[in-house]
């Protein structure tokens, strides 16, 4: 079984190193691979959900320095933390208690804000059912050699995310939006992350082929909030995410990371949950192979998702 080291999402970055350039613009393009998106989306509103905009702006961040431009990444977020009446230091968000870095800066491109984040939208950007007057940066232009990070962030619960406290996105909703996708040729690998409550519900129902999902919690199980600020009177991120990132920013051209080092990631203790695994995924994933129950299947009692969901 192959797993696909973390970099093939980010290989605009990974191509810079100049002495193995060659090698891997071969690997790059012999994958069917030539182009990389990111559709981050923050599904809360209100101050109290701070950490939820500071989730997606660090991933936003992150994204952008392993060379994923602003052209290719669809941003949603719900509320302005920014410019909130209670924020202390307007035009800031932060992540991190040391407020030292300013995630929100001086050059995030913001797509989609406020009432503008429902669920007909994200469905639309994913599946590409747009009104014709929709610009560009409110659209995914992938195709069949994109590989897509889907991240997302909020409340939720057993096979549902809320958008805005007043609407959810079931696991069926978007497990068949996804299917659109494929059916359409809009990606040729997709990785989906969620932070949220009972995280792994939400890819229950995936069909789909070349899917890799991760949650930063099991069902029945909550997702736990990080770095709280006794100043501001919130938390200023998710517990998962905040690993995530510390996982992202050690990234560097020459690294061999892969899945399952990303499914290591973080403290495995009393207080969090463990990686979640989800084995029927494996026959849905190799529908298009000849033999689905081989290496893949006959592993299935040991392996996380990261393992058992991402084989050739």
């Amino acid at each position: 079984m192959k797993i696909p080291t973390l970099l093939s999402l980010f290989s605009t970055y990974l191509l810079v190193d100049s002495l193995n350039i060659e090698d891997n613009a071969g690997q790059f393009f012999s994958s069917g691979h030539t182009n990389n998106w990111a559709v981050l989306v923050c599904t809360s509103r209100f101050w109290f959900n701070y950490r939820h905009v500071a989730n997606t702006l660090s991933v936003y961040r992150s994204v952008k320095r392993l060379g994923i431009p602003d052209s290719h990444i669809v941003l949603m977020l719900a509320d302005d933390m920014a410019c909130n009446h209670r924020n202390p230091k307007p035009a800031t968000v932060f992540s991190h208690k040391n407020m030292e870095l300013n995630v929100y800066g001086d050059d995030v491109e913001v797509d989609y804000r406020g009432y503008e984040v429902t669920v007909e939208n994200f469905l639309r950007v994913l599946t590409g059912r747009l009104p014709p007057s929709t610009p560009r940066s409110k659209r995914l232009l992938s195709d069949d050699r994109s590989n897509i990070l889907i991240y997302l962030t909020g409340h939720g619960g057993n096979g549902f995310l809320k958008f805005q406290d007043s609407e959810e996105i079931s696991n069926v909703e978007l497990a068949d939006a996804f299917e659109q996708m494929w059916q359409k040729r809009r990606y040729n690998e997709l990785l989906f992350i969620i932070d949220t409550c009972q995280g792994a519900s939400m890819y229950e129902r995936f069909y789909s082929p070349n899917l890799m999902a991760l949650a930063s919690s099991q069902v029945g199980e909550d997702s736990l909030s990080h770095q709280p600020d006794l100043a501001i009177g919130v938390h200023l991120m998710d517990r998962y995410t905040f690993y995530l990132l510390e996982f992202l920013e050690d990234i560097h051209p020459a690294s061999k990371t892969n899945m399952n080092d990303l499914r290591s990631t973080g403290p495995r203790d009393h207080s969090s949950s463990p990686p979640p695994t989800l084995p029927h995924l494996t026959r849905s994933y190799n529908q298009n192979t000849s033999n689905p129950h081989s290496e893949t299947q006959s592993n299935l009692n040991h392996c996380a998702l990261t393992k058992a969901y991402y084989s050739r």
